[in-house]
């Protein structure tokens, strides 16, 4: 039998030198008796479930901190403040004990796409038992040290307390690596009435130093040896270089490097406005194949009724059985443009091919290890060479160029090993190269009764592409397409439906006797085309609750009551209810040139309930909308931070605003013509009404993606109330002054 090794913590800690330390131990009785049995793995919450190991979420730092690593990112919704709460209740340490290590491929679990709304409900869950079995964990050590049952043991900022007084901290007992176990699933975390931090208003963690003005941009990163990238587009998506020289733009004073692969080309400088130059000036001095094939803006809608669709999905099959044949049958049509992300920063990366031979990239990407796997198989590495670093950006929710950008900024750098590479796009062509919001065409028909109540029900869709996110796949990024030996795109999915991309929010949560739900799924792409935030959702609820206050209107009956008819789910129609409580629905005095108008969803049917309720004023004369205030619901299930659920509810209502009244990608049968915010203009800081919102907080019930839960009802909302105010009903978007002024014309 071997003799156990005695050594003391001050002599283990010597030994370490890093900082931390890897311990393995017996779990105390406490805890193992909570195990379960050999062989039997449970379902564990949220990500835990495939990064089951504590020590890759919780690590016990020998600075008296504790780090949570976790593979979300900040985008500006908050999501890390949030986590952070999560984790400090459960652990009993103070908010200021915490570090967060986010997105960055070497050091955290891999949590997929921060995207979708899936934070809350897969990350915070996995963070919640994470933490919850490390301080379980480190109650059964403390319990051990000071000889006392665990249950009698008290935590607070780290420190386990005995009632004879005696304590000791989580990093007497433990440091780095000594959580280096699975979660078993079996510690049941805190009941909702035991949190200090889940539940209130708690500051965000980044914005100090935004208001600072820290470096903590992508964009404001300038490492030691920096130099300046920035790439040459073609004039059109199908456009093939066809010769260059490029002599001319090498001899420029401070020009480092051109780089030339296929028809990707790519300049290298001291300076940033020297890179630029020399960019516009490899577009003038190549020559180009150019194709004509595009639509155009006017024929878009027409395109996507007329096109073959790859598939046509049953998103909803389910057909009235009997029943009296309808008294009327009703049809309407509705469109959604192309939409950009809009950035108000364009993309940016700055990549560094190390001596190691690894491609180190910080990135604003919301998908870090799918881009950071795609661009390894673009450069012809090994995965484990490319290495991506989650830095905040210009926010976007969804899919804009921050992976093409790293791509850009790592074929840059390959060409130029041992110099970190700034690549940033210029306005122009973030807008005209990033992959937009898909233009959609919905078809609606309803079989009524003599009372206008619904009986069938019966929504076509049609739409290109929801996600062409990188996805591992280098066909996915721009320059992929263009190199030497291209990568072929691949073909674009409409996976984990129905409710997933083009039809996300298809199916209505009303109950109607019978419902179907076609979609045609378009894989061509006259535009690029991914993820904008809320995907298929913003259209589908801008069809469903505006054809439902149609129907409402025709028969007679408020809007709200009308809604509430065919609404069964309880805690629908409470935010529904609510929204028209707090907008003061029942005590609105009617007036000329003002409208009201109301709509809810359910966000994927899955995630957070919003209603929203808005008040217009209608300009007859020039056709210009203004919202006057806006009201809305949510209900996210257990609110951990409220002033976070707000503050998304509240810019999804504004971002909305902005696509409903204004954007709308114009093109002709070559390429982009939006090309700045004259051409693509946006909703500007006077143009933004007071938002009031209502949380229903549900203290226990599962965390609900909230980010993408405001975008289609505001649409629906305020082409309800639209029709309000001048009686007459607007199914394509955007609601500009001159469409108005010619539909009230």
């Amino acid at each position: 039998m071997n003799k156990p090794l005695m050594m003391d913590r001050r002599s283990l800690l010597a030994g370490a030198g890093a900082g931390y330390v890897a311990l393995a131990f017996g779990i105390p009785m406490e805890v193992a008796a909570h195990a379960p049995a050999a062989g039997d793995t449970p379902r564990l919450p949220g990500d835990l479930q495939t990064v089951r190991m504590i020590s890759a979420w919780i690590r016990v730092d020998a600075d008296k901190t504790v780090t949570l690593l976790v593979g979300k990112v900040e985008l500006g919704q908050g999501i890390l403040t949030a986590v952070a709460q999560v984790c400090a209740d459960e652990l009993d340490i103070d908010l200021k004990q915490l570090k967060i290590i986010s997105g960055d491929t070497a050091l955290v679990p891999n949590e997929g796409v921060t995207a979708g709304s899936f934070s809350m409900p897969n990350c915070a869950p996995a963070v919640r038992q994470a933490s919850a079995e490390a301080r379980a964990i480190m109650v059964g050590l403390a319990a051990e040290k000071l000889g006392q049952p665990a249950d009698k043991l008290v935590v607070r900022d780290g420190v386990v307390a005995a009632p004879d007084g005696k304590s000791v901290s989580y990093w007497d007992l433990a440091l780095g690596k000594a959580l280096e176990r699975e979660a078993t699933g079996q510690v049941k975390p805190k009941p909702a009435s035991a949190y200090r931090y889940v539940g209130k208003d708690v500051p965000r963690l980044d914005i100090p130093a935004k208001m600072t003005g820290e470096e903590i941009f992508v964009h404001e990163l300038r490492p030691k040896g920096m130099l300046f990238g920035q790439v040459t587009r073609p004039p059109t998506y199908k456009a093939k270089l066809v010769s260059l020289d490029s002599s001319v733009v090498e001899k420029t004073p401070g020009v480092v490097k051109v780089v030339r692969n296929g028809s990707f080309l790519g300049v290298i400088a001291e300076r940033e406005e020297i890179a630029n130059a020399a960019a516009q000036a490899l577009f003038a001095a190549a020559k180009w194949e150019v194709e004509k094939a595009l639509p155009g803006t006017d024929g878009m809608e027409a395109w996507l009724v007329a096109t073959k669709p790859a598939r046509i999905i049953k998103t909803l099959e389910k057909p009235r059985q009997g029943g009296e044949a309808p008294a009327k049958t009703i049809e309407a049509s509705y469109y959604r443009p192309y939409h950009m992300h809009a950035s108000l920063g364009t993309s940016a990366a700055v990549a560094t091919l190390g001596a190691d031979g690894v491609m180190t990239i910080q990135t604003h990407s919301q998908s870090v290890f799918e881009t950071s796997q795609a661009i390894a198989k673009m450069l012809g590495v090994d995965g484990s060479k490319v290495r991506c670093q989650h830095v905040q950006g210009s926010g976007c929710y969804g899919h804009n160029m921050a992976d093409d950008a790293a791509a850009d900024a790592a074929l840059l750098a390959a060409a130029l090993p041992g110099r970190p590479i700034r690549l940033q796009y210029t306005r122009e062509g973030e807008h005209r190269w990033e992959p937009y919001g898909s233009a959609m065409a919905m078809k609606m028909k309803a079989g009524v009764d003599k009372n206008g109540d619904i009986l069938d029900w019966d929504y076509t869709l049609y739409s290109t592409p929801h996600g062409t996110r990188p996805g591992g796949q280098p066909g996915n990024l721009l320059s992929a397409r263009y190199l030497e030996k291209p990568f072929d795109m691949p073909t674009p999915q409409n996976n984990g439906g129905p409710n997933f991309a083009a039809d996300r929010n298809a199916i209505a949560l009303y109950e109607f006797p019978g419902q179907t739900v076609t979609t045609h799924f378009i894989t061509d792409m006259p535009l690029r085309a991914s993820s904008t935030r809320g995907l298929g959702a913003y259209a589908n609820v801008f069809a469903i609750e505006s054809f439902i206050d149609e129907r409402a209107i025709a028969a007679g009956v408020d809007p709200v009551q009308y809604r509430l008819r065919f609404m069964k789910d309880p805690r629908a129609r409470d935010v529904i209810v609510k929204a028209a409580e707090a907008f003061g629905w029942d005590k609105w005095q009617k007036r000329p040139g003002y409208g009201r108008g109301i709509a809810f969803n359910k966000y994927k049917n899955i995630a957070g309930y919003c209603a929203v309720a808005l008040e217009v004023e209608v300009n007859r004369r020039n056709g210009r909308v203004r919202v006057v205030r806006a009201v809305a619901s949510a209900d996210s299930g257990h609110i951990v931070s409220p002033d976070g659920v707000r503050n998304q509810i509240e810019g999804g209502l504004i971002q909305s605003l902005s696509w409903t009244l204004k954007e709308e990608v114009k093109f002709d049968d070559t390429a982009v013509t939006s090309q700045d915010w004259a051409s693509y203009p946006i909703l500007t800081f006077n143009e933004v009404p007071p938002v009031d919102v209502v949380l229903i907080d549900r203290p226990g019930a599962p965390f609900l993606g909230t980010g993408e839960a405001s975008q289609g009802p505001t649409g629906a909302a305020l082409a309800n109330a639209v029709h309000d105010a001048v009686g007459v009903r607007f199914r394509r978007l955007p609601l500009t002054p001159d469409r108005v002024k010619a539909g009230i014309g």
